[in-house]
């Protein structure tokens, strides 16, 4: 029980912080439906018997009123049928409202530093996070919480009603009914968990590698792993399938114990009332209404059935979704270098997440304000660590660093399933029509973006979809001059390019970047051979730096790959 209160707490509190005042009205009119519904049932049996009854004799008929047990079986019908209504307006509004909140949160969780390469590493996983986990929470608030709350209330009512014909005959049957009704949906549950969570970790395996065939099937035939691929989607299939069977006989003998506990319970209530009507303690329609009220107050406990069976799922969602709801603390900029400097950074080492080897150490460096540096080095010397660094991605353990604010385009392309001007608004969404036009004139995209029908309202496929390598980076050298700051952090700009829309991106580069600094990570001579500094980084460290002009520059740029 701790663990499920552990697990659930988090989750609980940030449903009711988000809709608290929806989410209590729409378990108060789902409790009003339900004991509308057992006061209408009950009443009803309750003035059919007497009416009936009336009907014997003429004197009791004359005096007999019809009129107000009619009334208040009208206005019971009327609150249950508007409770109804109001219910589901209100329960799954405020889910659904909750729902997006938490998807809002969580997305906001793991937009924080550091989140793009964990997105890299394991992107389907985290998809699904947003996706199918947060589904699962629906659950906890419609199909556990609300009908667990309806059905305790309707033991209680039912159990008062009857506690006012005779007290020993309430008690037991509320005591019975709580028990059986309560205790059936907990061991069904235990039963389900496992299952559950074996369910959804199926389905998630199943998912990722059907994508995997999708988005990789050329590699994997290549690879010649396409069966493997594929015996491996049936595999998780399987996996899925089998625990779908076995919560389907869960949900079996969940069902016919619930028959079985109604039955006994309306037998003995059958029993009970006709034992009180016989010895002259209620009347024969008060035992028709106290026979009808249990009938009524067994229904609810059933709805518990389906929130059993999904218990295991939801609380594996809860599971993983609670740590990182908690939105980072957004970390603090970075102190503001001095007047005329770009950045410095003084003995800095810093260490990417759950790594015990520094990706930089004992880093001084500074850069004066237009002025253009080149990081070289080998892969995995630290190059794109130390941009990381400087854009605030990942936090130094160690020394001082002070920059103005930076941005980084990475050597990866990010474009997005979007319009033209969509994904150039990411960068500026404040920006005019004529800035995102200057912005594309500047990246040399602006003829190809007019000669297309729609211009900048063109829709991208997925991954940008639809444009060739060179206009996909030219569209993110354009988001990268939207950005106004004074320090561009550029990670091998032109990889990829041919040679001629390389230089051609440089030299707009260069034109654009005038009274800025830069920093550019790379191993392309062409890229370096527009700095005014190379660096040079191996292992985490700067073995050397060198200026324009000096022998050590000429060696530098010799050692990059050619154009």
């Amino acid at each position: 029980m701790s663990t499920f209160a552990a697990d659930l707490m988090p989750i609980l509190r940030l449903f009711f912080a988000e809709r608290r005042r929806a989410l209590l009205l729409g378990a108060a009119l789902s409790a009003a439906t339900v004991l509308a519904g057992i006061g209408l049932l009950g009443l009803s049996g309750w003035f059919i018997t007497a009416t009936s009854l009336a009907g014997l004799s003429a004197a009791v008929a004359i005096t007999f009123d019809v009129f107000a047990p009619s009334a208040g079986i009208r206005l019971l019908a009327i609150v249950r049928t508007a409770a109804r209504y109001g219910e589901r307006l209100a329960t799954h509004d405020a889910t659904l409202s909750v729902l997006a909140a938490l998807r809002e949160r969580l997305f906001r969780g793991f937009a924080g530093a550091g989140a793009a390469r964990t997105l890299l590493h394991r992107p389907a996983r985290l998809l699904f996070r947003l996706t199918a986990d947060i589904d699962a929470l629906d659950s906890l608030y419609l199909r556990i919480l609300v009908p667990a709350a309806v059905a305790i209330g309707a033991a209680l009512a039912a159990s008062l009603a009857l506690g006012l014909m005779h007290p020993v005959f309430g008690l037991c049957f509320g005591l019975c009914l709580a028990g059986a009704g309560l205790g059936l949906p907990v061991i069904a549950g235990r039963a389900a968990r496992k299952q559950a969570r074996r369910r959804a970790h199926g389905i998630e395996a199943l998912r990722s590698r059907t994508i995997d065939l999708v988005a990789g099937q050329t590699d994997l035939l290549m690879a010649g792993r396409l069966a493997a691929q594929k015996h491996a989607i049936m595999t998780a299939d399987g996996y899925a399938g089998r625990a779908d069977d076995r919560l389907n006989r869960v949900e079996t003998g969940l069902t016919f114990g619930f028959g079985l506990v109604s039955t006994l319970l309306l037998t003995a209530s059958l029993l009970a009332v006709a034992a009180l009507a016989e010895s002259k303690v209620i009347s024969a329609p008060v035992a028709a209404l106290g026979l009808l009220v249990a009938f009524a107050a067994v229904e609810p406990f059933a709805a518990l059935r389906r929130g059993a069976l999904e218990i295991g799922r939801t609380l594996l969602a809860a599971k993983r979704i609670a740590p990182r709801l908690a939105v980072a603390k957004a970390s603090e900029p970075l102190a503001a270098p001095l007047p005329g400097y770009a950045f410095s950074l003084a003995n800095v080492s810093a260490f990417h997440e759950n790594s015990v080897v520094p990706a930089l150490q004992g880093i001084d460096l500074t850069l004066q304000q237009g002025e253009r540096l080149a990081v070289i080095g080998s892969s995995g010397a630290g190059k794109s660590s130390l941009l990381a660094l400087l854009s605030g991605e990942l936090p130094a353990r160690t020394g001082n660093i002070a920059a103005v604010t930076a941005t980084l385009l990475t050597q990866r392309t990010e474009l997005f399933e979007d319009s033209l001007r969509g994904n150039l608004a990411l960068a500026n969404p404040d920006a005019s029509e004529a800035r995102l036009r200057d912005a594309l004139a500047a990246a040399g995209l602006l003829a190809d973006i007019e000669a297309m029908p729609r211009g900048l309202d063109t829709p991208l496929g997925e991954g940008g979809l639809g444009l060739s390598g060179g206009q996909s980076r030219r569209l993110a050298l354009a988001r990268l001059f939207l950005r106004d700051t004074p320090l561009w952090l550029l990670d091998e700009p032109t990889e990829g390019l041919d040679g001629t829309t390389a230089r051609d991106v440089l030299c707009r580069l260069s034109d654009m970047s005038a009274g800025r600094s830069l920093v550019i990570a790379t191993h392309i001579r062409r890229e370096a051979a527009i700095a005014d500094r190379i660096a040079v980084i191996e292992g985490g460290r700067i073995s050397e730096i060198s200026r324009r002009g000096e022998a050590a520059f000429e060696k530098a740029l010799d050692r990059l790959r050619p154009d």
